[in-house]
């Protein structure tokens, strides 16, 4: 009896219908930025492919493509603003345990029409899981509101983005988009990390990375305050010495 249900599972095996085997094979224009005195932004232009094993079964969902661009993790303090006096000061503040200095999401659609809620959350795509609270916070009952203002200020300041609808997806198979870097980027390293998603499932995903760092001038001066304080600092007091007399003289010579 067993060997017969075995000649019948072998028999009916290659009629069945074929799951697709998609991943995603993808390239950035630059793998290296350099923060130079006359920096006023880059372009990071992001593309790539899907590759197939095997015919998409006609029943499958629409195919999406999220993409994400995240720099440097950094703890932040966000501190609410009152008016006392008169005057506009800080007062009760959250800390951040974590909040990437850029952080930008692009997809096809929007990510809450092609992602499930569990999906989201397992992969961390989004600007609420980009900026992380710290436990709670013995006053302030919701803690909510800080995370969301951070995202405001970063939105504004150009370090924060997403970009719903902004990748080009060409016949399912060919995608493409580019993520704009403002000119004040901190140095480190960006990690670009890319999604398949089908059926509000991730498929696939990969990833890259990007060096920003400072380079020329700038980079000897920081190397070299990180490396030999003592001599920076003495350097620092000799050019404003420097700059002083400089001043000085200039200043007598137009009086004369």
């Amino acid at each position: 009896m067993r060997l017969i249900l075995l000649i019948i599972i072998a028999l009916v095996a290659p009629a069945l219908p074929t799951q697709a085997q998609e991943s995603i094979v993808t390239g950035i224009s630059t793998d290296n930025i350099a923060l130079t005195a006359d920096f006023e932004g880059s372009e990071v232009f992001v593309f790539g492919a899907i590759r197939r094993e095997a015919p998409v079964p006609e029943e499958a969902g629409q195919l999406d493509i999220i993409l994400t661009l995240r720099g440097p993790e950094q703890p932040l303090w966000v501190r609410r603003k009152e008016r006392r006096f008169g005057i506009w000061v800080n007062t009760e503040g959250v800390r951040i345990s974590q909040a990437p200095s850029y952080y930008a999401v692009a997809s096809t659609r929007p990510v809450k029409e092609i992602l499930s809620e569990t999906e989201r959350l397992r992969w961390g795509i989004g600007m609420d899981q980009a900026v992380r609270l710290v436990g709670g916070h013995p006053t302030i009952t919701d803690t909510r509101p800080f995370a969301d203002a951070l995202v405001r200020i970063k939105e504004s300041q150009r370090l924060y983005a997403q970009l719903e609808g902004e990748v080009r997806l060409v016949e399912d198979t060919l995608f493409q988009t580019t993520f704009e870097l403002p000119a004040n980027l901190v140095e480190g390293t960006y990690t670009a990390e890319f999604f398949l998603v089908r059926d509000r499932k991730v498929l696939h995903s990969g990833g890259t990375e990007i060096l920003v760092q400072k380079a020329g001038l700038e980079r000897w001066i920081y190397n070299l305050s990180q490396e030999l304080p003592l001599v920076y600092g003495l350097a620092a007091v000799a050019l404003a010495l420097f700059t002083g007399w400089l001043a000085a003289v200039i200043a007598r010579l137009l009086r004369r």
